[in-house]
């Protein structure tokens, strides 16, 4: 009996350093995914801006209100009430310069202009 709890704790913790290093693995691939991204010279660049939500409000309604809706509410689009709730700063700014979803097309903004609507964005 006594070899058999010896076997159970050796089964324990086994499984215990597996479920640690799976982890440790997971948050060190996102953390160098975190890290590659803002390296990335133009989010560097946004996050060094103060961005102005009521200039990013008039761009959003340029590029964006035909399909997200004019309070951002949905439509085409889905709606991106709370948006900043659901999706990092940095994820936003590579969902719209980039386009990854179809239809979505690439927005093509400045730093300025992105940091603008990224402060819009954060409000909605």
């Amino acid at each position: 009996m006594d070899n058999q709890l010896v076997q159970s704790n050796v089964c324990i913790k086994q499984v215990l350093l597996t479920v640690v290093t799976v982890i440790c693995i997971v948050l060190a691939i996102f953390l160098g995914i975190n890290l590659y991204q803002r390296s990335d010279p133009f989010v560097s660049s946004v996050f060094s801006l103060e961005g102005d939500a009521t200039r990013g409000r008039e761009i959003f309604q340029i590029n964006c209100a035909a399909c997200h809706g004019i309070a951002g509410n949905g439509k085409v689009g889905p709606s991106l009430q709370r948006v900043a709730k659901r999706k990092s700063s940095m994820g936003l700014i590579h969902q719209v310069v980039g386009g990854k979803t179809p239809p979505m097309p690439k927005f093509q903004a400045n730093p300025q202009e992105m940091a603008d609507l990224l402060k819009y964005l954060e409000q909605l």
